[in-house]
């Protein structure tokens, strides 16, 4: 079983309460969710007004595949107008 995991902070610069981050956030997480059938989570920066953690996983048989789904993945979040990338990473991990 192989696990790959995308880890991103992103910026939302127009995000002025918790609220407006929050609906971004959720919007961010369903996008991936319901396109990539991912397993998607803010995992840090939770009480940060402008910037997020996100946190994406799934399970396969083969860390090409699952690289290539948190690639395609990333690039629906850089191509977020109302986002800046600040910093992401890929990892695939095998588990026996």
């Amino acid at each position: 079983m192989i696990v790959s995991m995308l880890q991103v902070i992103i910026e939302i610069p127009e995000s002025f309460s918790l609220k407006d981050k929050r609906r971004v956030v959720k919007s961010v997480k369903d996008r991936l969710v319901s396109k990539f059938r991912v397993s998607c989570a803010e995992t840090d920066l939770q009480e940060s007004l402008r910037f997020a953690q996100l946190g994406a996983a799934l399970v396969s048989n083969s860390a090409e595949f699952g690289e290539g789904v948190m690639r395609k993945a990333l690039a629906v979040i850089e191509g977020e107008l109302s986002l800046r990338l600040h910093d992401s990473g890929i990892h695939s991990e095998r588990f026996d």
